[in-house]
């Protein structure tokens, strides 16, 4: 199985941590690379040169300094070239409006934080389990 590269967009250090270990407790081989808000995660995209370095996944938080999840949601899935890359939405609301701005913007699923630690890490590792082991990821083509 080839590594795959996770995109992880959040601004909060401990869910930075969190979100690091509980990827890297599987037995799965994962790269993971973290942007802290949503215009270095605009600018992470813009700088990528070739289909080597693009992710295979990203979770991406709404509460983002800079700009918000949405809309680096709403540029992930409107470039041609990035619209297939699967975004899982990995964040602490649990607003309404948010859910359903995300699936709008054509987020592949929408997750609650859960606040204790024990759940978090449970959550996480369901989300690799899911998007690794089961679930098809296209390969990024130009």
């Amino acid at each position: 199985m080839k590594p795959i590269h996770i995109l992880l967009v959040e601004d909060n250090e401990g869910d930075i941590v969190l979100t690091t270990e509980a990827l890297q407790e599987s037995k799965i081989i994962n790269r993971i690379s973290v942007v802290r808000d949503g215009k270095a995660a605009i600018n992470y995209f813009d700088d990528l040169r070739d289909t080597s370095q693009w992710p295979d996944l990203v979770l991406l938080d709404v509460n983002l300094p800079k700009k918000n999840g949405h809309e680096v949601l709403q540029f992930i899935k409107t470039s041609e070239h990035y619209k297939r890359i699967p975004v899982i939405m990995l964040t602490t609301s649990s607003a309404e409006r948010d859910i359903i701005s995300s699936y709008n913007s054509y987020a592949n699923c929408f997750i609650t934080k859960p606040i204790d630690v024990a759940e978090f890490m449970a959550a996480v590792a369901k989300i690799e389990d899911f998007w690794i082991n089961i679930v098809s990821i296209p390969t990024p083509s130009i």
